[in-house]
């Protein structure tokens, strides 16, 4: 099957995640709108097509099926590619970490926009700066101190004793974090030791590294989730 992906060109933001899985897998897919343009996404997001109505990309088209949401595409892509262990509870398990990963990944992309996704950063300053510090020093030690005990809980190695997509999107929360927060993650990054083992082994995979290297992985830019304004970013 030739996946067809549906993401806003420009940016890796959240479909990254998807693009990660797709990669890693070696998968067959078009990242659409990056050969078509965003405007190939407005049918689907419009209603105009006979398929299940999206809120926003990311999207997946897998024959006849269309997914939305990042974790319900992850979910399915994972019993396919393979990229999740088999049975019922592993699975669960495993749709349960990615969705931890989106709320701390909300929580991210509202320390620069914490009043409304409609406004510039320029306009919510310094409310964003606020909202940022309570990440740094409250939200992310909580929500990565989670993920490293799920490691230890595990195999020490990865989140379920195997390769899965929640080792690639943990991968991406870190690569994320240490462009927009480096002096707060250089900071944490010393009580995370089995989250760095398993950020270096995946960018060592591979599939993975060669991706990394080509011009399909986009850099992390003021535009996406993961965005890097100095003034939000301490040591302290």
């Amino acid at each position: 099957m030739t996946y067809e992906l549906y993401y806003w060109t420009g940016i890796q933001g959240r479909g990254e995640f998807v693009r990660l899985a797709l990669e890693d897998a070696g998968a067959d897919y078009v990242d659409v709108a990056r050969e078509r343009g965003d405007a190939v996404m407005e049918p689907f997001l419009a209603g105009e097509h006979d398929e299940p109505l999206p809120f926003a990309p990311p999207f997946l088209k897998a024959g006849h099926l269309l997914i939305a949401q990042t974790a319900a595409i992850l979910d399915y892509l994972g019993q396919r590619l393979p990229l999740v262990p088999e049975g019922e509870a592993r699975r669960i398990y495993a749709n349960q970490l990615q969705l931890t990963i989106a709320d701390l990944v909300a929580e991210i992309h509202d320390s620069h926009h914490p009043i409304a996704a409609g406004l510039y950063y320029r306009d919510q300053k310094s409310e964003a700066v606020r909202r940022a510090a309570d990440l740094r020093q409250h939200r992310l030690p909580k929500y990565l101190g989670y993920f490293e005990r799920v490691l230890g809980r595990g195999d020490g190695r990865h989140a379920l004793r195997s390769h899965s997509y929640v080792d690639l999107s943990l991968f991406q929360l870190l690569a994320g974090l240490d462009y927009a927060f480096p002096r707060a993650m250089a900071r944490l990054r010393p009580g995370l030791p089995r989250l760095g083992a398993l950020a270096a082994e995946v960018a060592a995979r591979p599939r993975v590294a060669a991706y990394l290297a080509s011009p399909r992985r986009l850099p992390f830019n003021e535009n996406g989730i993961f965005r890097h304004y100095p003034e939000l970013d301490d040591s302290a």
